[in-house]
């Protein structure tokens, strides 16, 4: 079952700031990583290639936690990740973060240099469980 997320929770998760994804690696050890993200429909939009190590996580096992934070205030979403696999619409995900973290031009530059060349794969986390403080 999801669980809401407040206005202020929202408002706090749309500003720009990096998140940290927690996956679990096969001997059971969290892997944890900085990640760009967007919050679209009260689900946590990430992306990364697939080549990496969270994205074979994933695939073994969706469940996840997202953390993003502001010194003492933060928001944690736990829940499960649902692929959004195809190509199109993970190099528009990484294209509109780019965008989001380093402007148009910027951005413009790293998908074609390299966001382009990579395999990538996006991930939309729905809200199971959230806890968050200074809200």
């Amino acid at each position: 079952m999801r669980q809401k997320i407040t206005p202020g929770m929202r408002a706090f998760l749309s500003a720009v700031r990096f998140g940290v994804v927690g996956t679990t690696n096969p001997d059971g050890s969290p892997h944890l990583t900085v990640m760009w993200y967007l919050f679209e429909d009260d689900d946590v939009v990430f992306n990364t290639s697939r080549a990496r190590v969270k994205a074979r996580n994933l695939e073994r096992d969706p469940r996840a936690s997202f953390v993003v934070h502001d010194q003492y205030t933060f928001v944690r979403i736990d829940g499960r990740v649902t692929a959004v696999g195809d190509r199109a619409t993970a190099q528009d995900d990484i294209r509109r973060m780019a965008i989001r973290y380093h402007g148009r031009e910027k951005a413009e530059e790293m998908v074609r240099d390299q966001f382009s060349k990579e395999e990538r794969i996006s991930y939309r986390l729905d809200a199971r469980r959230v806890y968050a403080q200074g809200l």
